[in-house]
């Protein structure tokens, strides 16, 4: 029997890989800029939870992550399959 070669594809492309990295960038670095807040004293309450970078920026740079995300799927891959 003979064998054939067989070039293994990737689903995506190189671009889709690379905006998929770009996403998951946009969303960890949300998730960690969402973090943090706690008080030194569990009685006290700690108004820095409801600053501007936890309660706009963080969850918009996972917003814009998640879309990125998406664009990156619905991308058609560059197939350049010979």
């Amino acid at each position: 029997m003979k064998q054939k070669n067989k070039k293994t594809a990737f689903l995506f492309g190189k671009r889709n890989y690379t905006w998929m990295l770009i996403g998951l960038a946009f969303v960890a670095l949300g998730f960690v800029l969402m973090a943090g807040g706690k008080s030194d004293d569990p009685k006290v309450f700690n108004e820095a939870i409801y600053n501007f970078r936890r309660i706009r920026l963080a969850p918009t740079l996972v917003l814009i992550g998640f879309a990125i995300e998406v664009y990156a799927i619905l991308r058609s891959p560059d197939k350049k399959i010979t």
